[in-house]
């Protein structure tokens, strides 16, 4: 006897099957470089969050919430395409899985503090974003080993995060300068750093910001010692799928957008105020008073409006994620504007 369908099994399953045709064609949208048009049929940003909690930048509160830095920005992007930053969907990934799930159209854009290197940028086929942090490539070593420098890491065992620039550039420095060493490297972030703390390596190698929140964290953190080594300075941007210049040009006008912002003291406090009297040329073109911040991009006219009055600016963003209205208290060094003896700056919007 043949099984026939009940109307609805027939119905729910016609109803997966749409699901799943959407969901592909959202893919394949995607990886064929029209970003913008799949999230906008979709409704919902998929953005990087991580595999556990990365201090600062990606981490759950205790209210079971996304919090940090890129997750703002993340946020930020959310607010610009689609008009609110709760049409936001963060997909916790590891580090090694950002890129295949970039490729394979499962996220939309990688915000999770990401090297910009050239065999990134020339083999993996991706376009990065203009940098939105700069930090350098440090290593952390236990007070009791009695290290001053890298030089003195003869023999040590280091920690590194698997699949990371990090792990990279400290194998080819500590090389370079003449130390023999053994490097461990961990999925999760979690467990590096209990594995450092426990005693079972010498040293941290990790991104300086990092290693600064991760040492505050500790029980005892004079016994720890951030090393002088700057083993690179690595600039951090979003990661996108070659080939999709406009969602490039999106991410790059949003960050300029934060750090304008900023500049001219436009908060999410005030930014209203700034729409009623303004008659500074750029901030009205920033808020769309002046059309074409929108229309060249895509985007409604008042996107960075929306992200200014649901986000905050570039200041609003790192002092509740990183800075002095945070648990970490990190010093802005050189994420500060340029007029602020920093090396952020905007793009100049015409």
């Amino acid at each position: 006897m043949k099984n026939i369908l009940k109307l609805p099994a027939a119905a729910a399953l016609m109803g997966t099957l749409a699901l799943g045709t959407a969901v592909l064609s959202n893919r394949v949208q995607a990886a064929t470089g029209d970003t913008l048009k799949a999230v906008k049929d979709r409704g919902t940003l998929l953005c990087t969050g991580h595999n556990g909690t990365y201090l600062g930048f990606a981490e759950v509160d205790d209210k079971g919430e996304w919090r940090g830095f890129d997750i703002e920005l993340c946020k930020a992007l959310a607010t610009a395409v689609l008009g609110a930053p709760d049409k936001l969907k963060i997909i916790p990934i590891s580090w090694a899985q950002r890129f295949p799930s970039i490729q394979s159209g499962d996220i939309d854009v990688i915000i999770k503090v990401t090297g910009w290197t050239m065999g990134r940028d020339t083999e993996l086929g991706l376009q990065f974003s203009r940098p939105y942090f700069l930090g350098p490539t440090q290593l952390m070593a236990h007070e009791e080993i009695g290290a001053g420098s890298a030089k003195d890491l003869d023999g040590a065992t280091v920690c590194a995060s698997a699949g990371t620039s990090t792990e990279r550039i400290a194998a080819d420095y500590l090389s370079n300068v003449g130390v023999k060493f053994e490097m461990v490297t961990f999925e999760k972030t979690e467990e590096m750093r209990s594995a450092y703390f426990a005693g079972r390596c010498d040293a941290f190698a990790g991104w300086g910001p990092n290693l600064a929140i991760t040492r505050s964290k500790a029980p005892d953190p004079d016994k720890h010692m951030i090393l002088p080594d700057v083993m690179a300075v690595e600039p951090e941007s979003a990661a996108m799928r070659q080939g999709d210049d406009n969602w490039v040009d999106i991410l790059n006008w949003m960050f300029t957008a934060l750090l304008i912002a900023e500049q001219y003291g436009i908060t999410r406090a005030n930014v209203d105020e700034f729409m009623g009297k303004t008659n500074n040329p750029t901030v009205e073109r920033l808020l769309g008073k002046t059309p074409g911040i929108g229309d060249r991009l895509g985007l409604s006219n008042d996107w960075a409006y929306k992200v200014i009055k649901n986000v905050g600016n570039y200041k609003e963003i790192y002092d509740r994620t990183l800075g002095g209205g945070s648990a970490y208290k990190l010093p802005r060094g050189p994420n500060a504007l340029i007029t602020d003896g920093g090396v952020m700056y905007p793009l100049v919007l015409d």
